[in-house]
């Protein structure tokens, strides 16, 4: 763990990106790389830690918008962070009646390109604009670590064809 610390931390010292200025080129739709599932197909395989967000988006119908070409940056929320809810949160959203609202949050949780960890400064913040069309808050800490609306990232950079996926602890409510 210590080596990968170091790798992270100069790769943002020496190729600093800040979000804030990636080109139109940066979100145009990339070549697949060979071998990685989508993210649709990627959410399925994690392990169970993230299987009601995978019910979530097969529920809205969003597992195949996620198979597209992208890129998409995916903040998936874990089952813990599901649980944090209010009892009977998840269960009510997942009825077909409410599936505008269960799109709308998870929407809230893609952004359009590919982000990854090392596209960040230390002590840098951005603003993002989710595929629900609101702006979503990401910070980086003096220690690297990363919240995005408050909910940490504590799992990051997860390579997929069609972009990247962070697991965050908590579910953002748009």
């Amino acid at each position: 763990m210590p080596i990968l610390r170091s790798v992270r931390h100069f790769a943002r010292r020496c190729l600093p990106v800040a979000v804030a200025v990636l080109t139109p080129l940066a979100l145009a739709p990339t070549a697949r790389p060979q071998g990685l599932n989508t993210i649709a197909v990627e959410l399925e395989t994690l392990p169970s830690s993230y299987s009601t967000l995978a019910t979530a988006l097969r529920a809205a119908g969003l597992n195949t918008a996620l198979a597209g070409p992208g890129p998409f940056t995916v903040f998936a929320p874990s089952d813990v962070a599901f649980r944090k809810l209010p009892p009977g949160t998840v269960e009510t959203l997942l009825q077909p009646a409410n599936r505008d609202q269960l799109t709308r949050i998870l929407t809230y949780h893609v952004v359009p390109g590919r982000i990854t960890s090392f596209d960040l400064r230390p002590g840098q913040s951005a603003t993002l604009t989710t595929l629900a069309g609101l702006p979503l808050r990401v910070q980086v800490g003096a220690d690297g670590s990363i919240r995005v609306n408050g909910a940490n990232v504590n799992l990051a950079d997860i390579p997929v064809a069609n972009g990247v996926i962070h697991g965050i602890d908590g579910v953002l409510l748009p």
